[in-house]
Protein backbone atom coordinates (compact mmCIF):
# COMPACT_ATOMS: atom_id res chain seq x y z
CA UNK A 1 0.00 0.00 0.00
CA UNK A 2 1.14 3.50 -0.74
CA UNK A 3 2.65 5.26 2.24
CA UNK A 4 0.82 8.40 1.11
CA UNK A 5 -2.56 6.90 1.95
CA UNK A 6 -4.49 8.58 4.75
CA UNK A 7 -5.62 6.27 7.55
CA UNK A 8 -8.59 6.99 9.78
CA UNK A 9 -9.00 5.30 13.16
CA UNK A 10 -12.27 5.41 15.10
CA UNK A 11 -12.41 4.15 18.69
CA UNK A 12 -9.46 4.66 21.06
CA UNK A 13 -10.42 2.38 23.91
CA UNK A 14 -8.48 -0.29 25.79
CA UNK A 15 -7.33 -1.94 22.55
CA UNK A 16 -7.99 0.82 20.03
CA UNK A 17 -5.68 3.35 21.66
CA UNK A 18 -2.56 1.15 21.49
CA UNK A 19 -3.43 0.03 17.96
CA UNK A 20 -3.80 3.59 16.74
CA UNK A 21 -0.51 4.49 18.44
CA UNK A 22 1.32 1.76 16.53
CA UNK A 23 -0.24 2.82 13.25
CA UNK A 24 0.74 6.45 13.87
CA UNK A 25 4.28 5.36 14.73
CA UNK A 26 4.77 3.09 11.71
CA UNK A 27 2.69 4.56 8.89
CA UNK A 28 4.41 7.15 6.70
CA UNK A 29 1.21 8.97 5.77
CA UNK A 30 -1.32 10.95 7.79
CA UNK A 31 -3.35 9.28 10.54
CA UNK A 32 -6.65 10.78 11.65
CA UNK A 33 -8.26 9.63 14.91
CA UNK A 34 -11.67 9.99 16.47
CA UNK A 35 -13.15 9.15 19.87
CA UNK A 36 -15.92 10.59 22.03
CA UNK A 37 -13.61 10.74 25.06
CA UNK A 38 -11.21 13.72 25.02
CA UNK A 39 -8.93 11.83 27.42
CA UNK A 40 -8.50 9.03 24.88
CA UNK A 41 -7.42 11.56 22.26
CA UNK A 42 -5.08 13.21 24.75
CA UNK A 43 -3.36 9.87 25.36
CA UNK A 44 -2.10 9.99 21.76
CA UNK A 45 -1.10 13.66 21.77
CA UNK A 46 2.55 12.64 21.73
CA UNK A 47 2.09 10.91 18.33
CA UNK A 48 1.56 12.36 14.90
CA UNK A 49 -2.08 11.19 14.88
CA UNK A 50 -4.41 14.13 14.26
CA UNK A 51 -7.73 14.47 16.08
CA UNK A 52 -10.51 14.66 13.50
CA UNK A 53 -13.13 17.36 13.96
CA UNK A 54 -15.96 14.98 13.05
CA UNK A 55 -16.70 11.48 11.82
CA UNK A 56 -17.82 12.96 8.52
CA UNK A 57 -14.55 14.86 8.13
CA UNK A 58 -12.48 11.78 8.89
CA UNK A 59 -14.51 9.65 6.48
CA UNK A 60 -14.20 12.18 3.67
CA UNK A 61 -10.41 12.40 4.03
CA UNK A 62 -9.32 8.82 4.71
CA UNK A 63 -8.50 6.10 2.23
CA UNK A 64 -8.64 3.31 4.81
CA UNK A 65 -10.71 3.54 8.00
CA UNK A 66 -10.19 1.27 11.00
CA UNK A 67 -12.98 0.72 13.54
CA UNK A 68 -12.38 -0.44 17.12
CA UNK A 69 -15.81 -0.24 18.72
CA UNK A 70 -17.69 -1.95 21.58
CA UNK A 71 -19.89 -4.20 19.45
CA UNK A 72 -22.30 -4.78 16.62
CA UNK A 73 -24.72 -1.86 17.08
CA UNK A 74 -21.88 0.67 17.12
CA UNK A 75 -20.22 -0.86 14.06
CA UNK A 76 -23.50 -0.82 12.15
CA UNK A 77 -24.19 2.81 13.05
CA UNK A 78 -20.68 4.11 12.40
CA UNK A 79 -20.21 2.23 9.13
CA UNK A 80 -23.53 3.65 7.93
CA UNK A 81 -22.39 7.17 8.78
CA UNK A 82 -19.07 6.59 7.02
CA UNK A 83 -20.90 5.50 3.87
CA UNK A 84 -22.68 8.86 3.75
CA UNK A 85 -19.43 10.86 3.78
CA UNK A 86 -16.61 8.71 2.38
CA UNK A 87 -15.44 8.52 -1.20
CA UNK A 88 -16.32 5.39 -3.25
CA UNK A 89 -13.41 2.96 -3.09
CA UNK A 90 -12.69 3.65 0.59
CA UNK A 91 -11.84 0.55 2.61
CA UNK A 92 -13.38 0.00 6.07
CA UNK A 93 -11.58 -2.47 8.33
CA UNK A 94 -13.50 -3.50 11.43
CA UNK A 95 -11.23 -4.57 14.30
CA UNK A 96 -14.20 -4.98 16.66
CA UNK A 97 -15.93 -8.21 17.66
CA UNK A 98 -19.43 -8.45 16.17
CA UNK A 99 -21.97 -11.10 15.16
CA UNK A 100 -20.99 -12.92 11.98
CA UNK A 101 -24.30 -12.13 10.31
CA UNK A 102 -23.87 -8.43 11.04
CA UNK A 103 -20.38 -8.34 9.50
CA UNK A 104 -21.76 -9.90 6.34
CA UNK A 105 -24.75 -7.57 6.27
CA UNK A 106 -22.58 -4.47 6.70
CA UNK A 107 -20.23 -5.70 3.98
CA UNK A 108 -23.13 -6.28 1.58
CA UNK A 109 -24.52 -2.79 2.12
CA UNK A 110 -21.11 -1.14 1.76
CA UNK A 111 -20.23 -3.13 -1.34
CA UNK A 112 -23.46 -1.99 -2.99
CA UNK A 113 -22.18 1.57 -2.56
CA UNK A 114 -18.69 0.80 -3.95
CA UNK A 115 -16.88 0.52 -0.61
CA UNK A 116 -14.60 -2.31 0.49
CA UNK A 117 -14.99 -4.03 3.85
CA UNK A 118 -13.03 -6.49 5.98
CA UNK A 119 -13.77 -7.89 9.41
CA UNK A 120 -10.46 -8.17 11.25
CA UNK A 121 -11.11 -8.81 14.95
CA UNK A 122 -8.06 -8.95 17.19
CA UNK A 123 -6.97 -11.33 19.95
CA UNK A 124 -4.43 -11.27 22.81
CA UNK A 125 -3.96 -8.73 25.55
CA UNK A 126 -3.67 -4.96 25.86
CA UNK A 127 0.06 -5.48 26.41
CA UNK A 128 0.25 -7.30 23.07
CA UNK A 129 -1.62 -4.41 21.47
CA UNK A 130 0.94 -2.01 22.91
CA UNK A 131 3.77 -4.10 21.46
CA UNK A 132 2.06 -4.45 18.07
CA UNK A 133 1.88 -8.21 18.54
CA UNK A 134 -1.80 -8.96 18.24
CA UNK A 135 -3.29 -11.95 16.47
CA UNK A 136 -5.65 -10.70 13.79
CA UNK A 137 -8.25 -12.91 12.11
CA UNK A 138 -9.41 -11.47 8.81
CA UNK A 139 -12.50 -12.08 6.74
CA UNK A 140 -12.18 -10.40 3.34
CA UNK A 141 -12.00 -10.90 -0.38
CA UNK A 142 -8.49 -11.93 -1.39
CA UNK A 143 -7.65 -8.65 -3.12
CA UNK A 144 -8.87 -6.59 -0.16
CA UNK A 145 -6.82 -8.70 2.23
CA UNK A 146 -3.71 -8.21 0.09
CA UNK A 147 -4.15 -4.44 0.23
CA UNK A 148 -4.74 -4.16 3.97
CA UNK A 149 -2.22 -6.78 5.12
CA UNK A 150 0.72 -4.30 5.27
CA UNK A 151 -1.37 -2.03 7.50
CA UNK A 152 -2.46 -4.87 9.76
CA UNK A 153 1.21 -5.76 10.16
CA UNK A 154 1.60 -2.44 12.01
CA UNK A 155 -0.52 -3.81 14.86
CA UNK A 156 -0.25 -7.59 14.64
CA UNK A 157 2.50 -10.20 14.56
CA UNK A 158 0.12 -12.91 13.33
CA UNK A 159 -2.34 -11.93 10.61
CA UNK A 160 -4.47 -14.79 9.27
CA UNK A 161 -6.76 -14.65 6.26
CA UNK A 162 -9.62 -16.86 7.48
CA UNK A 163 -11.81 -16.65 4.39
CA UNK A 164 -14.55 -14.41 3.05
CA UNK A 165 -16.15 -11.60 5.05
CA UNK A 166 -17.49 -12.90 8.36
CA UNK A 167 -14.92 -15.68 8.69
CA UNK A 168 -12.67 -13.47 10.82
CA UNK A 169 -15.52 -13.08 13.29
CA UNK A 170 -16.18 -16.83 13.28
CA UNK A 171 -12.59 -17.54 14.32
CA UNK A 172 -12.48 -14.69 16.84
CA UNK A 173 -15.70 -15.73 18.55
CA UNK A 174 -14.51 -19.31 18.84
CA UNK A 175 -11.17 -18.07 20.21
CA UNK A 176 -12.91 -15.93 22.83
CA UNK A 177 -15.32 -18.66 23.87
CA UNK A 178 -12.38 -21.00 24.47
CA UNK A 179 -10.59 -18.35 26.55
CA UNK A 180 -13.66 -17.64 28.70
CA UNK A 181 -14.38 -21.35 29.22
CA UNK A 182 -10.75 -22.13 30.07
CA UNK A 183 -10.56 -19.22 32.49
CA UNK A 184 -13.51 -20.66 34.40
CA UNK A 185 -12.00 -24.14 34.46
CA UNK A 186 -8.66 -22.78 35.67
CA UNK A 187 -10.35 -20.68 38.36
CA UNK A 188 -12.19 -23.72 39.71
CA UNK A 189 -9.06 -25.85 39.81
CA UNK A 190 -6.99 -23.10 41.44
CA UNK A 191 -9.56 -22.93 44.25
CA UNK A 192 -9.65 -26.73 44.56
CA UNK A 193 -5.85 -26.96 44.59
CA UNK A 194 -5.39 -24.29 47.24
CA UNK A 195 -8.00 -25.82 49.53
CA UNK A 196 -6.29 -29.18 49.09
CA UNK A 197 -3.00 -27.71 50.33
CA UNK A 198 -1.15 -26.66 47.18
CA UNK A 199 -0.06 -23.03 46.92
CA UNK A 200 -1.57 -21.42 43.80
CA UNK A 201 1.84 -20.26 42.54
CA UNK A 202 3.17 -23.81 42.89
CA UNK A 203 0.16 -25.22 41.10
CA UNK A 204 0.47 -22.87 38.13
CA UNK A 205 4.23 -23.37 37.89
CA UNK A 206 3.92 -27.16 37.92
CA UNK A 207 0.99 -27.34 35.51
CA UNK A 208 2.74 -24.95 33.10
CA UNK A 209 5.45 -27.60 32.71
CA UNK A 210 2.94 -30.32 31.83
CA UNK A 211 0.17 -31.02 29.35
CA UNK A 212 -2.20 -28.69 31.22
CA UNK A 213 -0.17 -25.65 30.14
CA UNK A 214 -1.92 -22.95 28.14
CA UNK A 215 -1.97 -19.29 27.16
CA UNK A 216 -4.77 -18.71 29.68
CA UNK A 217 -2.73 -20.25 32.50
CA UNK A 218 0.41 -18.26 31.70
CA UNK A 219 -1.40 -14.97 31.17
CA UNK A 220 -4.79 -14.74 32.86
CA UNK A 221 -3.81 -17.21 35.56
CA UNK A 222 -0.31 -15.96 36.38
CA UNK A 223 -0.79 -12.23 35.76
CA UNK A 224 -4.33 -11.67 37.04
CA UNK A 225 -5.78 -14.58 39.02
CA UNK A 226 -2.70 -15.39 41.07
CA UNK A 227 -2.04 -11.80 42.30
CA UNK A 228 -5.80 -11.04 42.32
CA UNK A 229 -5.23 -8.17 39.94
CA UNK A 230 -8.59 -7.34 38.35
CA UNK A 231 -8.47 -3.67 37.33
CA UNK A 232 -11.32 -1.70 35.87
CA UNK A 233 -11.00 -0.50 32.26
CA UNK A 234 -9.76 -3.93 31.26
CA UNK A 235 -11.95 -6.59 29.58
CA UNK A 236 -15.01 -6.80 31.88
CA UNK A 237 -17.61 -9.57 32.16
CA UNK A 238 -20.11 -7.40 30.31
CA UNK A 239 -17.92 -7.85 27.21
CA UNK A 240 -17.66 -11.57 27.94
CA UNK A 241 -21.45 -11.81 27.97
CA UNK A 242 -21.67 -9.88 24.70
CA UNK A 243 -19.19 -12.16 22.97
CA UNK A 244 -20.76 -15.32 24.35
CA UNK A 245 -24.15 -14.13 23.12
CA UNK A 246 -22.60 -13.74 19.67
CA UNK A 247 -21.15 -17.27 19.94
CA UNK A 248 -24.50 -18.73 21.00
CA UNK A 249 -26.18 -16.92 18.11
CA UNK A 250 -23.60 -18.33 15.68
CA UNK A 251 -23.98 -21.84 17.10
CA UNK A 252 -27.76 -21.64 16.79
CA UNK A 253 -27.41 -20.53 13.17
CA UNK A 254 -25.31 -23.64 12.50
CA UNK A 255 -27.61 -26.04 14.34
CA UNK A 256 -25.28 -26.69 17.29
CA UNK A 257 -26.23 -26.62 21.00
CA UNK A 258 -23.03 -25.42 22.76
CA UNK A 259 -23.62 -26.59 26.32
CA UNK A 260 -20.23 -25.50 27.66
CA UNK A 261 -20.59 -22.00 26.24
CA UNK A 262 -24.09 -21.79 27.73
CA UNK A 263 -22.73 -22.81 31.14
CA UNK A 264 -19.92 -20.27 30.89
CA UNK A 265 -22.41 -17.55 30.10
CA UNK A 266 -24.46 -18.37 33.18
CA UNK A 267 -21.31 -18.27 35.34
CA UNK A 268 -20.19 -14.86 34.10
CA UNK A 269 -23.71 -13.47 34.30
CA UNK A 270 -24.00 -14.56 37.94
CA UNK A 271 -20.50 -13.24 38.74
CA UNK A 272 -21.34 -9.92 37.11
CA UNK A 273 -24.40 -9.57 39.33
CA UNK A 274 -22.38 -10.51 42.41
CA UNK A 275 -19.70 -7.82 42.27
CA UNK A 276 -17.48 -8.51 39.25
CA UNK A 277 -19.25 -5.97 37.05
CA UNK A 278 -16.79 -3.60 35.38
CA UNK A 279 -13.69 -5.48 36.59
CA UNK A 280 -11.31 -7.66 34.59
CA UNK A 281 -13.16 -10.90 33.83
CA UNK A 282 -10.63 -13.41 35.36
CA UNK A 283 -11.95 -12.04 38.66
CA UNK A 284 -14.55 -14.79 38.30
CA UNK A 285 -12.18 -16.77 40.57
CA UNK A 286 -13.37 -14.63 43.51
CA UNK A 287 -16.96 -15.55 42.69
CA UNK A 288 -16.03 -19.25 42.75
CA UNK A 289 -14.09 -18.84 46.02
CA UNK A 290 -17.19 -17.39 47.60
CA UNK A 291 -19.21 -20.45 46.63
CA UNK A 292 -20.84 -18.85 43.63
CA UNK A 293 -22.62 -21.05 41.13
CA UNK A 294 -24.05 -20.39 37.67
CA UNK A 295 -27.61 -19.15 37.61
CA UNK A 296 -30.35 -21.12 35.97
CA UNK A 297 -31.46 -20.38 32.43
CA UNK A 298 -29.72 -17.96 30.10
CA UNK A 299 -30.31 -14.52 31.54
CA UNK A 300 -29.39 -11.71 29.18
CA UNK A 301 -26.94 -9.01 30.15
Amino acid sequence: MSAAQIIGFIGLGVMGGPMCRNIAKKHAGRVLMLDRDPAALAELSDTKAEAAVSLEGLAAAADVIFLSLPGGPQVEAVSGAIAEAARPGTTIVDLSTTPVALARSVSHRLKARSFHFADAPVARTREAAQRGELSIMVGAEADVFARIKPLLDYIGSDVTHCGEVGCGQVVKLINNALVFEHTLALAEMMVVGERAGVKPETLLSAVSKGSGDSFVLRNHGTKAMLPRNFPEKAFPPEYVLKDLDYVLQLASDTGVRPGIAELARRYYDAACRQGLSGRYFPGVIEFIEQGGAPGEGQAKA
